[in-house]
């Protein structure tokens, strides 16, 4: 269905904690390398164009990118994946992001964001603000868990046990890794089906998380919900949200895939970009 409720409301509740922003990767528009220009690659194509030097896959791999990053896994080693995407997301130097900035600054308690890259850690890191980062993992032995937590506070990361959290700090959530504080991705389709495996085994998600998302709902921001990857993560990480509806979409032009997807989900439709989305609100804010 198609939302009729406008921005400022929607914005009003993620400020409130009603609401939780939930961050794609259409977010990082605008987003290039510091001295080239470069646009940071973050949708599927344009990462799968970065790791195979330019140059486009075969169609089947360019279907999405833990496909193709499943394809040089086995090519050139897990290590491969990783270092790529360090590289990436943790040693280029990139602009600042105008839909991050303006998220922030609305200082919601919990964000779940599915893109790899540091713009929300950076802004922590800014203004020297506290918070609790939990960060996704695959194939990893010696624990059930597929996710570490830290702490930063103000200055430095510090991992931490579920049972020492300060449930007074923001959470942000970045299912599938960071370069920061250390390197660890959810990225090719083995690490996917790990993940997704536990995410629905309840080993994915931090208890207190699972505490806190009850009854919530969630905006999507910059997301491509045609692929059944993002999918299943999507639905296992809002796993018992609120209903009438459980969320809304930001999307200008959604397919007829995402629509259904839509109605299954119970997310209301508001079609427009996240920029126009901003633009309203700031007009209805000023009005």
């Amino acid at each position: 269905m198609t939302s009729d409720i406008k921005p400022i409301d929607l914005i009003e509740q993620i400020a409130n904690g009603e609401l939780v922003p939930y961050v794609g990767p259409a977010t990082l528009t605008g987003v290039t390398e510091v001295g080239t220009g470069v646009a940071i690659p973050a949708d599927g194509e344009s990462l799968i164009l970065e790791m195979n030097g330019g140059k486009p896959m075969a169609p089947r791999l360019m279907y999405e990118f833990p496909r193709a990053a499943m394809n040089q896994e086995l090519k050139k080693g897990r290590k491969f994946l990783e270092k790529f995407l360090t590289k990436t997301y943790g040693e280029r130097k990139w602009s600042g992001s105008a839909f991050h900035q303006w998220l922030f600054e609305l200082k919601p308690q919990y964000i779940v964001d599915i893109n790899r890259d540091t713009q929300f850690q950076d802004l922590f890191s800014q203004a020297g603000q506290a918070f609790t980062l939990i960060v996704g993992m695959a194939r990893i032995s010696g624990t059930d868990y597929r996710f570490k937590i830290y702490q930063f506070d103000g200055q430095d990361y510090k991992e931490i046990e579920q049972a020492d959290l300060d449930q007074s700090l923001p959470i942000l959530f970045k299912p599938m890794g960071s370069p920061v504080p250390e390197a660890n991705y959810v990225a090719s389709d083995a690490d996917y089906v790990d993940y997704i495996t536990e995410l629905m085994g309840g080993f994915a998600i931090p208890a207190f998380v699972k505490l806190y998302r009850q009854g919530k709902r969630y905006a999507f921001f910059g997301m491509d919900l045609s692929r059944d990857t993002e999918r299943m993560v999507m639905s296992d990480i809002v796993y018992g949200a609120a209903q009438g509806p459980s969320g809304y979409v930001v999307n200008a032009e959604p397919s007829e895939k995402e629509l259904r997807f839509f109605k299954k989900k119970d997310l209301a439709l508001i079609t427009m970009d996240w920029q126009n989305f901003i633009e309203a609100a700031s007009t209805e804010t000023a009005a």
